[in-house]
């Protein structure tokens, strides 16, 4: 079966958000609308939907019009079985210490790693994009030099890859949130998988609004591999809520960006101690001062 999609880009969120909800009354409608902000500095916010029908272009030529966007570019989708393209395409990963690995992987498992199952029908957070894969590598340094968690917090888990990387290692429980319902189930599937049971704890938190995280506190260890916006909107609370002395890696952010989430943290007392480009991805480690 053949689906479709149809895409467009305006300047601001609240034109977005409108066109959004316009098109949701297209026919045919759309099975799906979705409004995401380009993480680019640009402030031009994308609009996308779904057809099980070819959508009307006429129609979806005139909300373009009338909302100031660029004309709608309609793409096919032919039918494809997304697990089975995933575990072709998504090789292991490995990551120092960390070998990031579907079942369809597991005789592949080498000795002496530190394996982490992540099923490929969860792809974001395997290890394969440049902000999973650059967090690894940051943990894995960190650990070689000595730095031990004792208080390790993963805000914006997604597949809690990186909290459960950091509770391969070190021996206290780790703490894994995020906002979205689907992605904290989605975590507590892959914790149980990978054998991490009371050894990593998923909750929904926006932030660091959890009685459990905020029980927990202060860590030593943030993860927050999210975006720009969100880093920047949470750098007081992620501040209030890390050890002196305690690490941050910070990933989400494009390399262009980076600069400007180092003089934020900056301007904190979290400075930066080592940044890893990966693709257009970077990844920043920072230490809080004494």
């Amino acid at each position: 079966m053949i689906t479709y999609t149809a895409l467009t880009t305006l300047m601001g969120k609240d034109g977005a958000e409108r066109l959004g909800e316009a098109m949701e009354r297209l026919d045919p409608e759309p099975t799906g609308v979705g409004v995401f902000e380009v993480e680019d500095g640009s402030g031009l916010w994308e609009v996308g939907g779904y057809f099980i029908e070819a959508p009307d272009t006429s129609a979806l030529d005139l909300l373009a019009a009338a909302f100031g966007a660029k004309p709608f570019v309609v793409s096919e989708i032919p039918e494809t079985d997304w697990v089975a393209h995933v575990k072709r395409e998504l090789a292991p990963v490995q990551a120092g210490r960390f070998f990031v690995y579907g079942s369809h992987d597991a005789d592949q498992v080498p000795e002496g790693c530190e394996p982490l199952l992540i099923e490929a029908a969860m792809a974001f957070g395997t290890g394969h994009h440049g902000t999973t894969l650059g967090c690894l590598r940051a943990l894995d340094r960190i650990a070689g030099e000595g730095f031990v968690g004792k208080a390790v917090a993963d805000i914006g888990c997604g597949t809690a890859v990186l909290a459960m990387g950091a509770a391969r290692i070190w021996p206290n429980e780790v703490l894994a949130s995020d906002i979205d319902e689907v992605a904290v189930d989605v975590a507590k599937v892959n914790v149980a998988a990978n054998g991490l049971d009371g050894r990593v704890r998923c909750v929904e938190a926006a932030g660091f609004d959890n009685p459990e995280l905020t029980a927990a506190g202060p860590f030593d260890l943030i993860f927050a591999n999210i975006l720009k916006g969100p880093l920047i909107m949470l750098a007081p609370d992620m501040a209030a809520n890390l050890q002196a002395d305690g690490y941050m890696i910070l990933s989400g952010i494009l390399n262009e960006q980076a600069d400007e989430i180092v003089a934020v943290y900056a301007g904190f007392g979290i400075n930066l101690t080592h940044r890893e480009e990966i693709g257009e991805w970077t990844s920043l480690t920072l230490r809080k001062q004494v």
